[in-house]
């Protein structure tokens, strides 16, 4: 996303309209829709970019990354783990990210749930279930 003629903000609106068009298509309130901009690994020109242009959802894979990443830019954004969470890192997610969409396993549960009780936070969990059983995917 380096290039000088890429418009960020355009970009956004055209998605925005996209998921009303579909949201409406499928009979759903667009407001119930959110849109997240996965900002994982990427420099953080074009992440500035998306927050120029409005967007406040951001979804990262990786605690640290995010930490770095977000540390003086956290006012009015709201962080989402999307990437699997090591029961180890679960204070300092409990700590950083509004939500945790990967709860993927009883025992994560049980670390999360813990953290969140001693941290006293109102965190937002995401229970991923592997509906088609399959071995390569987490849930």
């Amino acid at each position: 996303m380096s290039d000088a003629s890429f418009d960020c903000a355009a970009a956004r609106t055209d998605v925005l309209a996209r998921i009303a068009r579909a949201a409406q298509g499928a009979g759903r309130n667009p407001a119930d829709v959110t849109l997240v901009a996965v900002s994982k690994q990427q420099p953080w020109e074009p992440v500035a970019q998306a927050l120029a242009a409005g967007q406040t959802i951001f979804g990262e894979n990786r605690v640290q990354e995010a930490q770095a990443r977000w540390a003086e830019h956290r006012q009015g954004v709201e962080l989402r783990l999307i990437g699997p969470l090591q029961t180890n890192k679960a204070k300092d997610a409990v700590a950083f990210f509004d939500v945790i969409e990967t709860l993927d396993r009883e025992r994560l549960a049980k670390v999360l749930a813990d953290e969140i009780q001693a941290q006293g936070m109102a965190l937002r969990l995401y229970v991923q279930v592997n509906t088609g059983e399959e071995p390569q995917k987490a849930g």
